[in-house]
């Protein structure tokens, strides 16, 4: 599997050899430029894609061959939308799981509590999730998880497990930050880019498409887009024969301590 930790090592071993061969041989300089931009894209590529796995283990899909999937919904809760997408999964009976940000948390208590008592699922989002998030040092990192920890903890009584990096994007601090919590992280296979795409009808053709044994689905509820969309989409699951299952039920993994 291509980590980081591997991936540097053959990076430095073929430096090693292009040091040697430039010494001996002659070789041209623009060598270095390959090797280092090769290096860079494959930093990039691991930090970006989620399901990489290439700075830390993170779950982004069930294992499984039966029809059901997981929804998550990350960045709120607001008041604007979160309460009209809790109605439609209460409607729907269709359970999911929100990595809520800290800040909007303290904001809105009772929305966190209505998450709970609707039987969904609580993950850490940070607490502010800020645009520079993964390029804090580990231990600011770590202060503003157990910062969003503490917070819900007071609200519902819940130590939470999981943890979904801000942005889906990892880096060795984000590594150790999240494993100095104890947290397992939790992404996604199918991310609906519902705050991109704001035409309605493409926004529900590109999630249609991603229906598949063990998906789980990113959305947000800080959406317009996936408030209009979000019933269609779950009638069109049922109507598919699938069934839109707990996460922690889909990964065989708790949420909580």
């Amino acid at each position: 599997m291509l980590t980081f930790r591997n991936t540097t090592v053959a990076f430095l071993l073929l430096l090693a050899v292009l040091v040697y061969l430039q010494v001996r041989l002659n070789w041209p300089w623009y060598g270095y430029f390959i090797w280092f931009s090769a290096y860079t894209l494959l930093l990039f590529y691991g930090s970006f894609y989620i399901g990489s796995g290439f700075y830390m283990p993170v779950i982004c899909r069930g294992k499984t061959d039966r029809k059901q999937i997981s929804i998550s919904f990350d960045d709120g809760p607001l008041e604007k939308y979160t309460p009209e997408v809790l109605a439609i999964l209460k409607e729907k009976q269709a359970p999911a799981t929100f990595f809520c940000i800290g800040y909007r948390v303290a904001e809105h208590e009772e929305l966190l509590r209505q998450m709970i008592a609707g039987g969904h699922i609580i993950g850490n989002h940070s607490y502010y999730h800020d645009f520079w998030f993964d390029m804090h040092s580990a231990k600011r990192m770590q202060a503003e998880l157990q910062q969003m920890q503490v917070l819900v903890h007071h609200i519902t009584g819940k130590q939470m497990k999981w943890f979904r990096p801000p942005y889906g994007v990892t880096n060795p601090n984000v590594r150790k930050a999240a494993q100095a919590m104890g947290y397992t992280a939790v992404g996604w296979n199918v991310r609906s880019l519902d705050t991109m795409i704001r035409d309605e009808e493409k926004l529900l053709t590109k999630v249609k498409k991603g229906l598949s044994p063990g998906a789980v689905f990113l959305f947000h509820d800080t959406s317009h887009a996936t408030v209009q969309i979000l019933p269609r989409f779950l009638e069109y699951v049922k109507e598919q024969g699938y069934e839109v299952v707990p996460l922690d039920k889909l990964i065989n993994l708790h949420p909580y301590a």
